[in-house]
């Protein structure tokens, strides 16, 4: 059985905490949470009563009884246990983004490269952009035109997020460029490759220093090619994250508007269809509520992955997406904010360097 220990038990942390618990109870891992720890030890004992396992009074106490560790501090936090645990050859799993800055984010994806890691950007696991890439590489409606892409959200420092840490930028990094879009940043590379510039403009409406709420970033491609991204944080508390992606091919429209199944949409000069996503045939036998079935399944089917990965021992067993893919990703974000901070003119963007 594979040991898991948490590390950051907050709402991410406790949302992976409650999957762990409910892929283990229907046998779909030999795996189990066996140790909390976070800087507000009443939060690991929650957790850890409520999801298995026991509270650790130190990380170098949690490090020393696991065999593979959830990284969900908040995002400055990162660094530090990444590299204890690397240091102990442990397996580890790291939320996104993977540290407040660019030159903190290289140093977390050198530490996870050289044990079995997996980072948290969990939408390359969403059927609907599966669905997308597979068209867009193959091609069969020409190359991509024009790519725009929504992404929107409460404010998450209230609500049922209520995580006060992301209005501070040393703990954060930034706002919702880097905080909730490097999701959105890392799904542009996978459907459209690397882009050749970025420029963006941020603002602060909410009054956190460093911390944008809203960002529009435009990407140009070296095949002429355009993707725009628009990324807020809102004020609507009825209104929780959502995302719509419209991807103009030379011979089709693609666009969906739910970031897990879709489904997504497809029209040609002649003909519009659907193209339907769907869980995992054994989210099924997920013993959860109804209202929970696809966002538990969203991040089931990561951590399963990863697990049996690591169960199997295949060579290196680490899981997707890579430290690499993700650093690439924050290149292209810091590479936003350089271009925000002088006024939205164009930033080459290297993301290999």
């Amino acid at each position: 059985m594979i040991r898991v220990g948490l590390v950051g038990c907050g709402f991410i942390g406790t949302a992976h905490a409650y999957v762990l618990q409910k892929l283990a109870e229907a046998g779909l891992v030999d795996a189990a949470l066996v140790a909390t720890h976070d800087a507000d030890p009443a939060r690991a004992e929650r957790v850890a009563r409520h999801h298995g396992g026991e509270a650790a009074p130190s990380l170098d106490e949690l490090l020393a009884r696991v065999d593979a560790v959830w990284v969900c501090t908040w995002t400055a936090g990162h660094l530090a246990v990444v590299e204890a645990a690397a240091a102990r050859g442990l397996a580890v799993f790291c939320e996104k983004p993977l540290a407040p800055t660019l030159a903190e984010s290289e140093r977390v994806a050198a530490a996870l490269a050289t044990v079995p890691h997996q980072v948290g950007l969990v939408l390359r696991w969403a059927p609907v952009f599966a669905n997308a890439a597979e068209i867009v590489h193959s091609g069969r409606y020409g190359r991509p035109q024009a790519t725009v892409l929504r992404d929107d959200q409460y404010f998450p420092i209230q609500g049922r997020y209520a995580s006060s840490w992301r209005k501070d930028v040393a703990l954060a990094g930034g706002g919702t460029l880097v905080e909730h879009s490097i999701h959105d940043v890392d799904v542009l590379r996978w459907l459209l490759g690397d882009p050749e510039t970025v420029s963006a403009r941020t603002a602060s409406r909410h009054g956190y220093p460093g911390i944008d709420d809203v960002a529009a970033v435009t990407l140009t491609y070296p095949d002429g090619g355009v993707a725009q991204l628009t990324s807020v944080w809102h004020r609507v508390l009825s209104r929780e994250s959502s995302r719509r992606i419209e991807i103009f091919c030379e011979e089709a429209l693609l666009w969906a508007d739910d970031d897990y199944l879709g489904p997504l949409h497809v029209q040609t000069s002649d003909s519009r269809h659907t193209v339907e996503g769907a869980p995992p045939e054994w989210a099924a036998e997920l013993r959860v509520p109804a209202e929970l079935a696809s966002a538990v399944a969203a991040y089931a089917t990561p951590t399963k992955a990863f697990l049996d990965g690591l169960a199997g021992g295949r060579p290196g067993a680490s899981g997707h997406p890579s430290a690499a893919e993700a650093l690439a990703a924050h290149r292209v974000v810091d590479r936003a904010y350089r271009s925000a901070a002088a006024g939205g003119a164009p930033e080459r963007c290297r993301t290999a360097d």
